[in-house]
């Protein structure tokens, strides 16, 4: 009975969430307007069936979401308005979320891929870091948060043929700041993250065609110095570590480039071509290279039934089993919404105008701000949904609304590498054998506090010199 119960869960779960997202896709393609409705009442149900299912601290969040409601609702008479835009972010996470997964559950089981990932990790000492760095930006594109599993995984495998232990512990150190910083330094320009989908949509005027340019430049700024600190501080070995070519060439890297290619001029072309959002792109491109890709993955075995039974088994297991992350993502959007819907007021009658700050101050506080408030356990999803809606326009602030999201992208990257709450940290620990808070604080303390450096001066020169 106990199975037979799990399989109904998780099919419905499943399934609500394929109609969250086609609702987001329809709503973000301007299609089938008369639906709308019904995505806070899905919403809802999935929240509620997510609920019944998670661990204790994860209910703590949807129990959260409740109390400030009920706050928001005795304080406010029009508080339905906020609390439906809260479940409009919620949904669209939740859309966000599942779209990207399809691509992750295709490159997971992808042999390119793979080979790809153990010609990176298998380079020699004097350049891994440096191929981690700059093929892990193309892992993380494709995989998000499985890039760190994928990578860290054959990075562990490598070190593990290392007979000196005080080299494979170095390595492993070295190896797994790579894939890491490698994955942060993707946040402040790749239109598949969620510190690019979030910030977009919570800045008005804000598109990714104009943000992307900054944020390349941090994104080098975070990789470089990165590769810097690794060389400067080099570790001094007493025994000579094996030194071994990888097998393969970088030919290896031809599908992925590839794909990325596929990707990219897909969204670029779309984008020119209509008035979609990015983020309403990505939701409904993705899955479709994801369905292909996995069509061309079984070419010599049955590819339609064999693709048609890898997506019955995506929506019937694997998206429900991230009913954790769902459930922290999802209430850390609808956290952050209703929250700001309260702050808001609170702050007017205390007499706090932000807008009596220097413009300059306001940006450069969100790059220290979000990642202070990780320290705390605070998710970069809530702090930039609760932060954003109390910033003066872009207008007011005499800067372009990209500045706005440059600002908030980079404090969300700073987020990913120093805070022991975040997934980057907590995969990052758990692949080293060491505690989370070990590889913010210590691992990363000196790399936050020079890129949040770095990146304030840059934040500054791009909104106010260029």
């Amino acid at each position: 009975m106990g199975g037979h119960w799990r399989i109904r869960v998780d099919l419905l779960t499943g399934s609500l969430l394929v109609a969250i997202t086609c609702l987001v896709i329809l709503h973000e393609w301007h299609i089938a307007a008369w639906m709308a409705p019904a995505k806070p009442v899905l919403v809802v149900l999935l929240i509620v069936l997510l609920a019944a299912q998670v661990r204790l601290s994860r209910k703590a969040f949807v129990a959260v979401a409740l109390g400030l409601t009920l706050a928001l609702a005795a304080r406010t008479a029009d508080w339905q308005g906020a609390a439906l835009e809260g479940l409009r972010s919620a949904a669209f996470i939740a859309a966000f979320f599942s779209a990207l997964s399809t691509l992750r559950t295709v490159a997971q089981t992808s042999p390119a891929v793979q080979a790809a990932g153990r010609f990176l990790s298998g380079q020699r000492p004097g350049r891994r870091y440096a191929a981690l760095t700059v093929g892990g930006q193309g892992f993380a594109l494709l995989l998000n948060y499985g890039a760190l599993q994928l990578l860290g995984g054959l990075a562990l495998a490598n070190a593990g043929a290392e007979p000196d232990a005080e080299v494979r512990g170095h390595r492993i150190r070295r190896m797994l700041l790579a894939i890491q910083r490698a994955f942060v330094s993707t946040l402040p320009w790749s239109p598949l993250s969620f510190a690019m989908a979030i910030s977009i949509s919570v800045v008005p005027g804000a598109t990714w065609a104009q943000a992307l340019g900054p944020g390349l430049v941090s994104s080098a700024l975070l990789a470089g110095l990165g590769w810097g600190l690794d060389t400067a501080f080099k570790p001094r070995l007493r025994a000579v570590p094996q030194r071994q070519e990888p097998e393969g060439s970088w030919a290896l890297m031809l599908p992925l480039l590839g794909l990325l290619a596929v990707l990219v001029v897909s969204v670029g072309t779309l984008s020119a071509l209509s008035d979609v959002r990015i983020v309403g792109l990505v939701v409904a491109i993705v899955p479709v290279i994801a369905l292909v890709w996995m069509v061309i993955q079984h070419r010599a075995d049955r590819p339609l039934r064999s693709a048609a039974r890898r997506t019955g088994d995506y929506v019937v297991r694997e998206l429900p089993g991230y009913r954790g992350e769902l459930t922290l993502l999802m209430m850390a959007g609808y956290i952050g919404t209703v929250g700001s819907a309260l702050l808001a007021p609170l702050m007017q009658r205390v007499g706090w105008d932000l807008s009596v700050l220097p413009p300059w101050v306001i940006l450069v506080s969100f790059v220290w701000l979000i990642p202070l408030a990780g320290q705390l356990g605070m998710n970069p999803i809530l702090a930039v949904t609760l932060i954003a809606p109390l910033i003066p326009s872009a207008e007011s602030l005499g800067v372009a609304p990209s500045a706005i999201v440059l600002a908030l992208s980079s404090g969300w990257a700073l987020s990913g590498a120093s805070s022991p709450f975040t997934a980057t940290t907590l995969l990052i620990g758990s692949f080293a054998g060491i505690g989370a808070l070990r590889v913010g604080w210590v691992w990363n303390g000196l790399y936050t506090l020079l890129c949040a450096v770095a990146l304030s001066v840059w934040v500054v020169l791009f909104a106010f010199v260029l």
